[in-house]
This record gives C-alpha cells, structure tokens and sequence, in this order.
C-alpha cells in the first residue's frame, strides 16, 4: 500500500490517493510511514508537485483524529546533510560510483551533485519513519509511475538490488501498481528490471 500511495502521488491521482490513504491506515500503515511517503515524493516529482497531497494527507489524518504535527522525523542539520546523505547514498548506488559522480561532474555542474547527496538522500533517505531499504522502493515506485525517467528508473533498479530488493520484489511492486499506472509505464519499468535484473533463466 505505500508504493500504491507513492505511485498515485507521481501520477497525481489525488481521489484515488485519498481513498488509499484511509485504506492503508485502516489496515495497519501508521500516520508517520503514510507522511513519509509524502516527503519521499518530494525529491523526485517537485514540492508542487506533492503539495495537494501533503494536504490531502493531513486532512485524513486530522479526520480520524490523528493529532498534528507528528513526530518530527529530520535526523540532519545544516552541518551533517552532506556526510549523512554520502552515507546513504553510497548505500544504494556503491561507494566508487558515488565518488565518480562527484570527481567526473563538470565544474559548473558539480553543486548539482552536492545538492543530490546532501539533500535528496541526506535530508531525505536519512529521516525516521521508514528505512533505507523501503524508501529506495518507493522511489522506484514513483519515477515508474511518473513516467519519462527510464534512466533514473534503470539506476533505481540497481539500488534496489543493492539493499536488498531482488527481482522478485520489484515485479511485485510492478504487479501492484499497474492498475493505477496503466501498461505502457508498467512495461517500460519491466523493461527496466529485465535489464538490470534478468531472470535467471536467460534467454538463448
């Protein structure tokens, strides 16, 4: 039900993201993950994109009486972000690859790289509520949903793969969400798995 949550976020799907919501909270999933799924949206589909359903969340929280503000759940501060995000993001997508983006980005580009790890993964994949392992799973689900991010889609599969989301897991998240998605962007997320994740049984 989280990546449910997170892909009708990238799609913009509020009536059904709303209906979900109440779904997922009846049956188990906490104010505090349902939340964080929201911020984990914010990266990589924009705060204009996630604003109405930031919204959106707290006015179901607040009608089963959930009291706001939660928990604040930032484990980062303005001196921390950067080595913290490292952390994280050499996680999922591997040290030496990590520092090759760094060393590799053109000059005027390289604060672009430090935003992405200070703030896409220090301020973001650090954060309570849910873990490393979830989060890299919702993000697939998003850019899969979003749509023309076949790149980062590929480069999220290999996370994934790293912290321990095999083929398996991301079929069944595939599985999950093509009723919301639709086909095309369900096969091209496929597409990206069986490249970077072939079966085992490969084909001659």
């Amino acid at each position: 039900m989280l990546t449910q949550l997170a892909a009708l976020t990238a799609c913009q799907a509020l009536s059904e993201y709303r209906i979900i919501l109440s779904a997922a909270l009846a049956n188990g999933i906490t104010p505090t993950e349902a939340k964080e799924v929201v911020y984990q949206a914010v990266p990589y589909l924009g705060i204009g994109t996630v604003y109405d359903f930031l919204h959106t969340t707290n006015a179901v929280l607040t009608e089963r009486g959930v009291e706001l503000p939660l928990p604040a759940q930032s484990t980062t501060t303005p001196e921390t972000r950067l080595e913290k995000g490292w952390v994280a993001q050499a996680a999922i997508v591997g040290t030496e690859r990590l520092q090759a983006m760094h060393d590799t980005a053109p000059a005027d580009q390289k604060f672009i790289q430090q935003w992405l790890t200070a703030n896409c993964f220090g301020d973001n994949y650090t954060r309570g509520g849910l873990d490393l392992q979830t989060r890299e799973l919702l993000t697939f689900a998003i850019l899969v949903a979003h749509g023309g991010c076949d790149p980062q889609v590929r480069g999220h599969v290999a996370g994934n793969l790293n912290v321990g989301n095999g083929r398996a897991v991301l079929l069944d998240v595939l599985s999950q969400l093509l009723p919301y998605i639709g086909y095309p962007r369900t096969l091209n997320g496929l597409a990206a798995v069986n490249e970077i994740a072939p079966a085992e049984e490969a084909v001659t």
